[in-house]
């Protein structure tokens, strides 16, 4: 029994420490990285809700992220952060985790700092066959 109780504690452990690093991933790859590695990083079905509206799927997602470049909105070369703190995971060895962080958006990185955008992100995580998931991501925008 106590074998069991320790396996499962560490089961525990290890889905929040691959949780939290996919949320501090996708943060990274938002500022520098690959759009089919950040894209990756979601289920097929996820859906992401913020002030604009909705989005929906992985492939909506990953459009949405291509405009916002093309704008000079985030990724290489804007020198913007995206910056998540104060992460709280709630997993229960089921299938489907949740996850909340306060972010900071942070514009001009490379020379004058500033906090353009803060917030909190509620995330729901989903456990696939690769691994955790983000399944929903819900911002809310600070006042």
């Amino acid at each position: 029994m106590i074998d069991q109780s320790q396996s499962e504690l560490q089961r525990l452990h290890e889905d929040e420490r691959q949780i939290r690093n996919l949320v501090a991933r996708l943060a990274h790859l938002a500022d520098y990285g690959d759009l089919d590695e950040y894209t990756s990083l979601f289920t097929e079905d996820a859906v992401w809700d913020y002030a604009e509206g909705s989005i929906q799927g992985s492939a909506a997602i990953r459009q949405d992220r291509v405009r916002r470049r093309e704008v000079g909105g985030q990724g290489p070369g804007t020198h913007t952060r995206h910056v998540n703190t104060t992460l709280w995971v709630e997993v229960d060895g089921s299938d489907e985790a949740t996850a909340h962080s306060y972010f900071l958006f942070v514009q001009g990185a490379d020379t004058s700092p500033s906090v353009a955008l803060t917030g909190r992100y509620h995330d729901t995580l989903r456990r696939t066959a690769d691994g955790w998931k983000l399944a929903h991501r819900r911002i809310e925008l600070e006042d």
